[in-house]
């Protein structure tokens, strides 16, 4: 599977982004997909993730309640619609895939996306 993140940019603190993880090839739909970020200095956390069918869906406490995960198997898309950000949401946000079900272990993960900048200014 190879994953394009995209929807990355620059907004203001309280602002919102959604970000697009496009996957390539037919077997999108059996993968449980997961957002993970890298904030400057620090390493790479979990975010979201989502089961292959959408049917169970996980949070980082930091982004409860703000973010939101989603996906399109018809469009081999998983979405992170994030609201009220913040600055401390600056970070390079990667898309990750794994056969079935999510995950918030970054190990466990198969397949990763180049990531999309994610910065938001006070």
């Amino acid at each position: 599977v190879q994953l394009q993140a995209s929807g990355g940019g620059l907004v203001q603190a309280g602002g919102s982004l959604r970000l697009s993880c496009a996957a390539a090839g037919r077997t999108f739909n059996r993968f449980g997909m997961g957002w993970f970020r890298r904030a400057p200095g620090k390493e790479r956390e979990f975010v979201s993730a989502i089961n292959w069918n959408g049917g169970s869906t996980y949070y980082a406490d930091s982004v409860k309640g703000r973010f939101t995960i989603s996906r399109d198997n018809a469009k081999n898309t998983v979405y992170l619609q994030m609201n009220s950000l913040k600055p401390e949401d600056t970070a390079v946000y990667y898309c990750a895939a794994k056969r079935h079900y999510s995950s918030h272990l970054e190990a466990d993960y198969d397949y990763w996306g180049q990531g999309t900048q994610v910065t938001v200014s006070s």
